[in-house]
């Protein structure tokens, strides 16, 4: 059986590519945060799961993987990411260091650490980024800039290990029906609380436009399984591509963005998103 190490598997995409995987025959080894995860996985899998209790930010923590995984990896899905959201005014460096810590470093430092498993099977390594690493958008600016990011860290990978026959690939969704969107107002809400009374008057537009755009994002968002048949297909294609936007719609923006003029895309973005207009 192939085996595959995904990362961020106690919820969302990292949770369902975990279950659909170990159905189809895979021996699946998923990163948690908590021991009661892990344990909730294996309950339900119909297959071969086994829980790794795993902070990606921990250096300590992935160096132990050595001894909890087998010679042979096949694959490995970097999925594990926090959303760190607000106008970028109002972050902290702190903040930003923790959204490129989780989604960037910790994605690279776990690949690093299995990447001699990978190199020996001809195995594959896969990002899920999204078509917030092709287009920004306002309030979600470092969560872009880390989606952006581990866009170009693939396509330098890609190259690099092309030698040994290592695919690195990239799947984009958008919105997915997951508890990040789900819960997305009580987040919207928590973190115009903890901004300063003149952030929270200065950027009221902006909170009244996501407040109005957050309801429509949900009725649009997709079913987690389309991500996850989509991951399986990068996993398990002869001759996988660079890409796999998940869906008509990605494919469709990815290719407006290249094309579009800035302006035009500004306006079309603060439109959707409920932006503010500049002042007259």
């Amino acid at each position: 059986m192939p085996s595959v190490l995904i990362s961020g598997a106690s919820r969302g995409i990292g949770r369902a590519t975990t279950l659909r995987l170990a159905r189809a025959g895979w021996t699946v080894y998923a990163t948690v945060r908590q021991t009661a995860d892990g344990e909730d996985l294996v309950a339900e899998a119909a297959g071969d799961v086994h829980p790794l209790p795993l902070d990606v930010t921990d250096d300590a923590g992935i160096a132990t993987l050595a001894d909890a995984l087998p010679e042979r990896l096949d694959a490995i899905v970097n999925n594990a990411g926090i959303v760190v959201s607000g106008p970028l005014e109002t972050l902290s460096a702190d903040d930003l260091r923790a959204q490129f810590e989780v989604n960037v470093v910790g994605a690279v430092a776990l690949t690093n650490a299995v990447l001699p498993r990978l190199r020996a099977a001809r195995g594959r390594i896969v990002f899920v980024s999204s078509l917030s690493g092709i287009v920004s958008t306002p309030m979600t600016g470092a969560y872009n800039a880390s989606k952006f990011a581990i866009e170009a860290i693939a396509d330098a990978w890609r190259l690099e290990l092309r030698p040994w026959g290592v695919k690195v690939i990239l799947v984009e969704p958008a919105m997915t029906d997951t508890d990040l969107w789900r819960n997305a107002p009580e987040t919207l809400e928590s973190e115009a609380a903890a901004m300063s009374a003149e952030h929270r008057d200065l950027y009221g537009g902006h909170l009244a436009g996501m407040r109005r755009t957050i309801p429509k994002i949900q009725k649009l968002a997709k079913p987690v399984d389309t991500v996850t048949a989509t991951i399986e297909r990068a996993l398990t294609a002869t001759r996988p591509k660079a890409r796999y936007p998940v869906g008509v719609d990605v494919k469709v923006q990815a290719a407006l963005s290249g094309v579009t003029p800035a302006r035009v895309m500004d306006a079309v973005n603060g439109k959707l998103t409920g932006t503010p207009a500049a002042k007259r």
